[in-house]
């Protein structure tokens, strides 16, 4: 009994370890911004839009380009390396890998939405 315990104690360990590694990693790719920050800079940024195209088609940041997070790895390239890039999710949550991923690929000035577009009170374009 005693070593049940202990391998899960092991396992659960391991797997805190590995969260806190993880919100590191990413809180270090990505610079979070206010909704105040975000509005002064995105006009000069190019402003990405990570969200699936249902999503993205109900509602978006106006100027905003749909690039889904899973399609960055095969479109990143759409995105110049030499301009801020502007991020957005729902929540932050894909925002965020996405930076990830972007800061691995060599672009240096990536921020994203801090809480998403969940908390975002600006102009807004939907599909009719």
């Amino acid at each position: 009994m005693a070593g049940v315990l202990y391998t899960i104690a092991i396992i659960l360990g391991i797997i805190i370890i590995y969260v806190l590694v993880n919100t590191l990693r990413l809180k270090k790719a990505v610079t979070n911004l206010t909704q105040d920050q975000f509005i002064q800079g995105y006009r000069k940024a190019q402003l990405i839009d990570v969200r699936e195209v249902k999503e993205f088609e109900a509602g978006h940041i106006l100027g905003a380009r749909n690039i889904p997070s899973t399609q960055l790895r095969q479109r990143y390239k759409e995105i110049r390396p030499d301009l801020p890039v502007y991020l957005y999710c729902q929540n932050s949550g894909r925002s965020a890998r996405a930076a990830l991923f972007l800061k691995k690929k060599g672009y240096d000035h990536v921020y994203q939405l801090q809480g998403g577009f969940k908390t975002w009170t600006g102009k807004v374009k939907t599909k009719a």
